[in-house]
């Protein structure tokens, strides 16, 4: 028995080695893909809203499968939380460096994306944020730097041409809640409301976790201005618009793409049939692929799409889109084929310039009628 043993164990060992070795050879190489948006905070909807819609397409990738130079690979989705705090940001932006991500969509605010693009840049890895729309993101010649959306430089302008085009807006009121974000779109639509001939009566801002304008909204209510225009995101531009009402001040509120969201109504009330609002890209219902992708995000997630979801979902794709044409999953190799993106997604065509931006930028402008989101016009920027 000794002898037999002695005999057997070689055979034993090298099978065992063999079929290790087989099982080593046919796994999948895992690849992350990094997302951050707020999921804790007044703003955590949109923040789900925007992982959902990396999540999908992380999970449709999979399910199809994924070959790259040869090379099975499992994509893996790593979510942060930023809680749309700036240090937090730039905290976790580190985190997905240390996890070793290959790509970041994120982040959603532009008070965050910004902190975050210079670690990102520092570590070489692409960053595409879906719903950034600060000009400054793409304005510090970070190669890693990208956006899907438009900026604020256009939006604020398609803000200030309607309420003088459309609404015949003489004088206006202006409210930002000091962020990166509102502060911006804020300041480049009253550039324009100027330029436009519209009188600014007034500039006053508040912060990014205010419930209580009251104060504010007093003041603009003696100024009696033919519009207000809000720079900052739903969780205080719907109560802000609520107050609004219930001081029975008559004119007219813009608002861009942080307010206009699906849950405004919730959050204003009938306040929000006095809203006219911007997204900073293409309305769903006019993306090629709008409807499908809104048929799949409902059957996963059982819920409606709030904003930015299909911008994230673009963003995964477009990341792997640079994978496949880089036949790489070398983070340097994937960022080196980014410049020459052409992708056609659910978004469309998708180009970016020099910069990062995209190259054929869309603003949405939406108002509501009984609490519905409803589309007025999109203007090809």
């Amino acid at each position: 028995m000794r002898n037999l043993y002695f005999k057997l164990l070689p055979i034993t060992a090298a099978a065992i080695a063999c079929a290790a070795g087989s099982s080593v050879a046919s796994a999948d190489e895992v690849v992350k893909i990094g997302h951050v948006a707020p999921l804790t905070g007044g703003i955590a909807h949109l923040g789900k809203d925007n992982e959902n819609g990396a999540r999908l397409a992380i999970e449709e990738i999979n399910k199809k499968g994924l070959v790259i130079n040869g090379q099975k690979v499992t994509l893996e989705l790593d979510p942060q939380d930023d809680a749309a705090d700036p240090r937090q940001a730039t905290q976790v932006a580190q985190k997905l460096v240390d996890d070793k991500v290959v790509g970041v969509v994120g982040h959603l605010n532009s008070g965050t994306t910004i902190p975050a693009s210079k670690i990102y840049s520092d570590a070489g890895i692409v960053q595409i944020s879906p719903s950034a729309t600060n000009p400054t993101y793409t304005q510090q010649g970070f190669k890693t730097a990208y956006r899907v959306v438009a900026t604020d430089a256009q939006q604020g302008p398609a803000l200030a041409t309607y309420a003088s085009s459309t609404l015949k807006a003489k004088s206006v009121a202006i409210v930002d809640d000091a962020s990166a974000y509102g502060q911006g779109l804020a300041d480049e639509f009253e550039k324009k409301a100027k330029a436009l001939g519209i009188k600014v009566l007034s500039h006053d801002a508040t912060n990014d976790k205010a419930v209580d304008f009251r104060a504010i909204l007093t003041k603009i209510k003696a100024e009696r201005p033919d519009v207000i225009m809000y720079g900052g995101m739903d969780a205080t531009g719907g109560p802000f618009a609520k107050q609004a009402r219930q001081l029975a001040i008559k004119s007219r509120i813009l608002a861009g793409d942080g307010v206009c969201t699906e849950k405004l109504s919730d959050l204003a009330g009938d306040a929000t049939d006095n809203v006219v609002c911007s997204q900073a890209g293409m309305a769903l219902e006019k993306m090629p692929g709008g409807d499908a992708f809104s048929k799949r995000y409902q059957a996963r997630f059982g819920q409606p799409i709030q904003i930015y979801a299909p911008f994230t979902y673009d963003a995964v794709y477009i990341i792997v889109d640079a994978m496949k044409r880089a036949n790489s999953t070398d983070k340097a190799k994937i960022l080196a084929a980014m410049p020459a993106t052409d992708f056609k997604g659910v978004l469309g065509e998708t180009q970016f310039d020099s910069k990062g931006d995209v190259k054929k930028p869309v603003i949405s402008l939406y108002d509501y009628k009984g609490g519905k989101k409803m589309l007025l016009d999109s203007v090809s920027m």
